[in-house]
């Protein structure tokens, strides 16, 4: 499920003023009194989350102490969970009127759109079978590729060369570091669906300060 404007759903708690939008007519020293969050307001995202939580808290959902994006709703006949990341969200449990309740409750507060079965989610393809779950990230995988421009790189047999010993003094400083540590960045987001990289991963993470191009080229 999505949630349309989300940040537009936020209270704030103080008070926020802003110049009139351009086309409305104002006195010269008038500004406009917020009555709600909006983009762009660095409290938007903390209003949002504060104010769906209060919402799904008076359906009877708790969040979990173990992930405060993740609420919960126990009973003793079933159970229904429900993870938020900023805009969309996945729900789930073991009886599907108690998850169309849910999703009744949430449109009457919010403006939602309901996306079907969970196919993918956060650069995560999701499939189901009748023996279980399966994830997969190789749509972000190639999308990865695409950016660095080297769909035509050879593949390697290993993710890392046991001869290499790379230090902090090889080779020339990159002249702007953006890029490598973008790409290290979604690298370790990679580790989730394939964990033979997250030994290489963690060694080029130790070069984000100053990385340099020999540990550029690795990261390619």
């Amino acid at each position: 499920m999505d949630v349309k404007n989300v940040f537009l759903n936020g209270d704030l708690e103080e008070e926020v003023y802003m110049r009139p939008p351009p086309g409305y007519a104002h006195s010269p020293n008038q500004v406009c009194l917020l009555g709600r969050a909006l983009y762009g307001l660095k409290q938007a995202p903390r209003a949002w989350f504060a104010k769906f939580s209060s919402t799904i808290a008076k359906f009877g959902f708790t969040s979990s102490s173990h992930d405060s994006a993740l609420f919960t709703r126990h009973t003793d006949r079933d159970i229904v969970l429900l993870l938020l990341y900023v805009d969309d969200m996945i729900v789930t449990g073991d009886d599907s009127t108690r998850i169309s309740e849910l999703k009744d409750y949430l449109r009457r507060h919010f403006e939602m759109k309901y996306l079907g079965l969970l196919s993918y989610f956060l650069g995560l393809e999701v499939t189901s079978t009748s023996n279980g779950y399966y994830l997969s990230q190789a749509k972000y995988a190639s999308d990865l590729i695409s950016r660095s421009m080297i769909t035509d790189a050879v593949i390697a047999s290993t993710p890392f060369d046991v001869n290499v010993n790379l230090t902090s003094f090889d080779d020339t400083l990159l002249p702007d570091p953006t890029v490598y540590r973008q790409l290290v960045g979604s690298l370790v987001y990679l580790t989730v669906s394939r964990p033979d990289i997250a030994y290489v991963v963690h060694i080029m993470s130790q070069f984000m300060g100053a990385p340099r191009t020999a540990h550029f080229t690795v990261v390619l």
